[in-house]
């Protein structure tokens, strides 16, 4: 990485839409800001404990600005008090999900991910909240539906918008 000034794009991404994978694909221009590194107090050993981090989301918040300028892009949570946070520092991110009929699809994902029963549960359970949580979220960012197959696909859309080229894919934003 050098010292040259990037102009980042904070993507603030629902859970399964590839943040990670893009991240490990791309590790020299993305950030991926897993916010469970900051939300949990650490034990002795540096291991999330069960108890919230009363600095949070404002640790996250910090931790992200100091990044603006490194990287391309920043993944970063998508839970409201993280987008809450975001707008009040005045920080324009990209909200990227998935469409409402995709649940059993995510399901999927995080079954094939690895991720613990109390996760998918919670998910499963949410989703729908969730969902017309981020739908009705009306200012500060862009968002974007996901209607390709994961993110790594929507950020090579929104380059050629962003930076021009052929517009071969559509997409359909709310």
């Amino acid at each position: 990485m050098s010292n040259k000034k990037i102009r980042t794009k904070i993507i603030s991404a629902f859970p399964g839409t590839g943040k990670t994978y893009y991240h490990n694909k791309n590790k020299e221009t993305t950030l991926d800001s897993d916010s469970s590194n900051f939300s949990w107090v650490k034990d002795e050993n540096g291991n999330n404990t069960k108890e919230r981090n009363p600095k949070f989301p404002q640790n996250y918040i910090y931790h992200i600005k100091e990044n603006i300028g490194k990287y391309e892009f920043i993944f970063v949570s998508s839970h409201k008090e993280v987008r809450d946070a975001l707008l009040e520092e005045c920080i324009f991110f990209y909200l990227v999900y998935p469409s409402d009929d995709r649940k059993e699809e995510f399901i999927q994902r995080y079954k094939d991910r690895g991720n613990d029963e109390s996760f998918i549960k919670l998910v499963e359970s949410k989703w729908e909240d969730w969902i017309r949580e981020i739908y009705w979220e009306n200012t500060g960012c862009e968002k974007i539906c996901m209607v390709l197959d994961n993110l790594e696909d929507e950020l090579h859309h929104l380059k050629r918008v962003l930076y021009g080229g052929d517009e071969i894919l559509s997409k359909s934003k709310i």
